[in-house]
């Protein structure tokens, strides 16, 4: 049974950033090649790649350059990232075209509903959710993305031994993500606790300066079992 949209807590704001002219020209040329519209029904990811490859869901692009380094480095996949601000969309569009990757769409619509309408079950070798909001307030905590209800819809998208990967540079969010995906009994950890980074998921600029100013980031990465 479909659900309304919009009856979920919001896990962004969408704030009037400035868009730049050369952001704006990539959105406008680029959303007819690489975007996927939303709308409440079932996805072919085969159709929309035009082949059978393993499906990795990115969940929050930010400004793409992550997200475009990974389907560049894994052209054996394809990759869906999924973004709501202008801005980010318009630099990863971007990037698809001057890396010309084949292996990369983009939806630019709330992730709760992509998932929730848009994705079949059982259809993903892989789920990336890279440095989430993490709402530092406790009062805001309830707009955190990695919520026990959200978790079981990305679990049940996951084919057989598919795996979410969470990262934060926010350990009290960090300990939430752990706990959350613990709890869903759909999902095994890879690790004892926190896993290491792997060599798939960059360094980001952001995150290498960071580490040198002794900041932590937490890698989570649990399995469909």
């Amino acid at each position: 049974m479909s659900v309304a949209p919009h009856d979920h807590i919001r896990s962004f704001v969408l704030r009037q950033g400035r868009v730049s002219n050369a952001q704006a020209r990539n959105h406008e040329e680029g959303m007819p090649r690489w975007g996927i519209p939303y709308r409440a029904a079932p996805l072919d990811l085969a159709a929309t790649f035009a082949r059978t490859a393993p499906k990795v869901l990115e969940i929050g692009c930010g400004m793409g350059e992550t997200t475009a380094a990974i389907a560049a480095a894994h052209p054996q996949n394809d990759y869906l990232g999924i973004e709501v601000h202008t801005p980010g969309v318009g630099s990863l569009l971007k990037e698809i075209a001057e890396r010309e990757l084949a292996n990369l769409r983009v939806i630019q619509h709330d992730a709760v509903e992509v998932v929730r309408d848009m994705i079949a079950p059982d259809t993903l070798a892989g789920i990336h959710i890279f440095f989430p909001d993490p709402w530092p307030k406790k009062r805001h905590h309830k707009r955190r993305l990695i919520q026990p209800g959200f978790v079981g819809l990305l679990a049940a998208r996951l084919q057989n031994s598919g795996y979410i990967h969470c990262a934060t540079d926010w350990q009290e969010y960090a300990e939430q993500m752990l706990a959350v995906l613990a709890a869903e009994s759909l999902l095994a950890n890879t690790a004892e606790g926190f896993a290491p980074r792997p060599t798939y998921r960059p360094q980001t600029k952001f995150e290498s300066r960071g580490l040198r100013l002794g900041h932590g980031v937490w890698d989570v990465i649990f399995r469909r079992s």
